[in-house]
């Protein structure tokens, strides 16, 4: 698969707007801030193309970017930005809702990016439990391991593992998308899905 033949589609505000094909969907998911588009940006080896914000709390649809005629890359809003509206939550809560009943059939698997560094938020095991609620297959992207010293990267990994209670066949990455550690990897997985 050519992940750098990759197109932006759309930013998706309605059902209307999503995608009608039978093609897999790889979901990104996480909270704001936590290097959702720099993964993405890493994955296709793109330096901006998911947009990169300085201010968290900027992806309020969701975008769309369809891979090699192969594969959509769908990015969720990002959750959990102190600063927006209850308003606003609620709307990116519908719509990511939306979204999975709209075109649950077609998800491959969704990536729940969770930074290495911290302990998973409440947000996070939510997010992890509404997918496999929804029999959605999810793999855990733990972001910025490049922050860790090499004494906290089991510890840290353990840590993730046990509050998302992740089971053994659950993948977790370990990754950084400002080094590229773990591209590999995650690529291998999504061309899995693509298949």
């Amino acid at each position: 698969m050519n992940f750098s033949k990759a197109e932006f589609i759309r930013s998706a505000a309605s059902a209307k707007d999503f995608p009608r094909d039978g093609l897999p969907r790889v979901l990104f998911a996480g909270r704001s801030n936590v290097g959702k588009s720099s993964t993405i940006n890493t994955l296709l080896q793109r330096k901006n193309f998911a947009r990169v914000s300085a201010s968290p709390g900027k992806t309020v649809f969701v975008n769309l970017f369809r891979i090699d005629e192969r594969v959509w890359f769908v990015d969720l809003p990002g959750y959990g930005y102190a600063r927006v509206s209850q308003r606003e939550k609620e709307r990116f809560s519908r719509l990511i809702e939306e979204y999975m009943n709209a075109d649950r059939q077609n998800v491959g698997r969704a990536y729940l990016i969770v930074d290495a560094r911290h302990r998973p938020t409440a947000d996070d095991q939510l997010m992890a439990q509404w997918f496999r609620a929804n029999q959605v297959p999810m793999a855990v992207i733990a972001n910025k391991m490049d922050k860790l010293k090499k004494s906290e990267i089991e510890p840290n990994l353990a840590r993730i593992r046990q509050v998302l209670e992740m089971g053994e066949e659950e993948l977790l990455f370990p990754f950084s998308a400002e080094k590229g550690t773990g591209r590999d990897d995650v690529r291998r997985d999504i061309m899995g899905v693509a298949e």
